[in-house]
């Protein structure tokens, strides 16, 4: 496929990825609160209906991820689009909890089909092993989703209340969201990517064959690690300026140095473009993976005054780990059956996610500070887990 073509995939796959995120998974930080208010509900059961999409989510995610390795990225983004469009015109007219749920189970319809997992499986049928810069690419543009989508939100609310904020992302999504989704190219014929017609015989021997022991054990050891890692970058999105505030650091402060994750993701994520794209995923993901435990040593040893340290090597860890969900699959496992698999992979992660900040909150009223233990713990245990990994492991097609 032509240089051009791709760069141009990536750039509309990107735009439509910030819009994805800043309307579904960023949205509940700026309207919770006046949604509450006018739906006669408590600000958490807001953040329950938005936990349980992540759920649903996460249910629909290796269903989504088959159809793509089948058809292709194209009409599963742009039906997500469409699911988007529904979903956030649904939340405007509710009108109590069970609009509320309801509404937000849409969205978690289009959140497990058109998010990152999605993209990323688009991408791979297009290129197949060489899809990892694309990736980086996609990453790097919708890691400005918060960026973007929280000063809009904002700024939609102040304008038109918390019910116009959503018809106004609703109809973004029907008028930039669903072309660009549109522009994903088709894979020509030429270009088939581990997915060839096989002969009968070699399906049905694939078939009878069992998967080998270390591919399981492999993919038991990547689902820990997305899951490990993706609760403490919610877990830090969701309470990082009271983990620093327990930690002895003002309110100011702690805001400003959670203001630094953002771009420290996007450092990161440049890194992996540039120099960590020469070495194998495993290592970046290892390197990655150590960066949240490091900083949260030096932020135990030295107080407050290095907050802004921990924040910069969370979220540059964090950005370089986005990328290694949907490079560590694709490597290990070969682009046969990727979507699918990469499906499987985050179910366990994304219900990490949707408990993590009840959890983490929990864990913050009884430890204060010392809850920073927990997530290190968890980061160590990752780069166990990728420690124990090797590639490559199986090039089969993909099974439940």
């Amino acid at each position: 496929m032509p240089r051009l073509t791709s760069a141009t995939t990536v750039a509309s796959l990107g735009t439509a990825q910030t819009l994805a995120w800043a309307s579904t998974y960023y949205l509940p930080a700026i309207l919770a609160v006046p949604m509450a208010r006018e739906l006669g509900v408590s600000v958490p059961t807001v953040f329950a209906a938005f936990s349980w999409a992540l759920v649903v989510s996460a249910l629909l995610g290796p269903y989504a991820g088959r159809s793509i390795d089948r058809w292709g990225g194209r009409p599963v983004l742009v039906a997500t689009s469409l699911v988007f469009a529904l979903g956030l015109a649904a939340l405007a007219m509710a009108q109590g909890p069970g609009g509320l749920f309801a509404a937000w189970v849409l969205l978690g319809v289009g959140m497990g089909s058109g998010l990152y997992e999605a993209a990323f499986a688009a991408l791979v049928h297009l290129h197949g092993k060489n899809a990892r810069n694309s990736i980086t690419g996609i990453t790097l543009i919708a890691g400005f989703a918060s960026t973007v989508g929280w000063p809009l939100s904002m700024w939609m609310e102040s304008q038109w209340g918390w019910r116009g904020a959503c018809w106004a992302w609703a109809a973004l999504h029907l008028v930039v969201g669903l072309p660009l989704n549109a522009w994903t190219p088709r894979r020509p014929q030429t270009e088939a990517v581990g997915s060839a017609p096989e002969t009968s015989g070699a399906a049905h021997a694939a078939a009878a064959d069992p998967v080998p022991a270390h591919a399981r054990r492999a993919t038991l050891l990547l689902a820990f690690v997305f899951a490990a890692t993706w609760f403490t970058s919610t877990a830090m999105a969701s309470h990082l300026p009271r983990l620093l505030q327990e930690g002895g650091a003002s309110l100011a402060t702690a805001v400003a140095v959670g203001a630094l994750v953002g771009p420290a993701q996007v450092a990161g994520r440049l890194l992996e473009f540039g120099f960590l794209r020469h070495v194998h995923p495993l290592l970046s993901a290892r390197l990655a993976a150590l960066m949240h435990p490091l900083g949260a040593g030096l932020l135990a040893v030295a107080g407050a005054p290095v907050a802004a340290v921990f924040a910069l090597f969370h979220g540059a860890g964090n950005g370089i780990l986005t990328i290694a969900k949907g490079t560590l699959p694709l490597v290990l496992f070969g682009p046969a059956g990727y979507g699918h698999r990469q499906g499987l992979l985050m179910v366990p992660a994304r219900i990490a996610q949707a408990a993590s900040p009840w959890l983490f909150g929990l864990c913050l009223d009884r430890l204060g500070a010392g809850a920073l233990w927990v997530s290190a713990g968890l980061g160590a245990a990752a780069f166990l887990a990728l420690l124990a990994l090797a590639s490559p492991v199986w090039k089969g097609p993909c099974r439940v």
